[in-house]
């Protein structure tokens, strides 16, 4: 029973994956998800309260996927690295290679109109950067690196920049690997901010 819930669940995020994609959160009803996924409007209500629940598990699932991965890239960087190849090798950092930039924005557009969509958006940017956090203290300790500031304000700023980036590059309609590029310089850009040099 708990598999085949898992698997209902799984599909109708696929599944408003694509919609979101196409036609935007807003635009998005709760019947098309469900037309797309192959189930009744009663299989969405057994796993969502609301389509914005709905989207907020969507960019939780893809965020924490693309984190997990850097994780293990960080995990596996080799010592004695400069800083600079360092950032070069996690600049995958950004959290939007599954995700159109148009729908985080329309999502914080959304949020400032309703204040419980609000606090669910401002929880789950604070999930993730304790995440980015995580990774951070990671590589700095293992290739003793010293942040010239704490821990949590240099998340915040690569998260910052990371999602400000990848708007940037859908508003100019860069190729995915185009925008790769553009979010590496940026994130070079900020090494000489955030570590101090020996």
């Amino acid at each position: 029973m708990a598999r085949s819930r898992e698997n209902t669940r799984a599909r109708l995020l696929e599944a408003a994956h694509e919609v979101f994609g196409e036609v935007g959160l807003g635009a998005a009803s709760v019947e098309a998800i469900c037309e797309r996924a192959g189930f009744t409007r009663g299989a969405f209500y057994s796993n969502f309260e609301t389509k914005d629940e709905l989207f907020l598990a969507l960019i939780t699932e893809l965020a924490e996927e693309k984190l997990d991965e850097v994780a293990v890239r960080v995990r596996d960087l080799s010592r004695g690295e400069d800083p600079v190849d360092l950032v070069r090798q996690i600049a995958d950092i950004s959290l939007a290679e599954r995700m159109d930039p148009q729908l985080l924005s329309e999502m914080r557009t959304q949020a400032l109109r309703d204040p419980r969509l609000a606090e669910a958006y401002l929880g789950w940017r604070s999930q993730m950067r304790g995440r980015v956090e995580a990774i951070i203290s990671d590589v700095s300790a293992s290739h003793a690196l010293r942040l010239r500031m704490p821990l949590g304000d240099a998340a915040q700023l690569l998260l910052d920049v990371s999602e400000e980036c990848g708007v940037q590059s859908a508003l100019e309609q860069r190729s995915r690997a185009e925008a790769s590029v553009a979010l590496q310089a940026r994130l070079e850009q900020l090494v000489t901010l955030l570590v101090q040099t020996r």
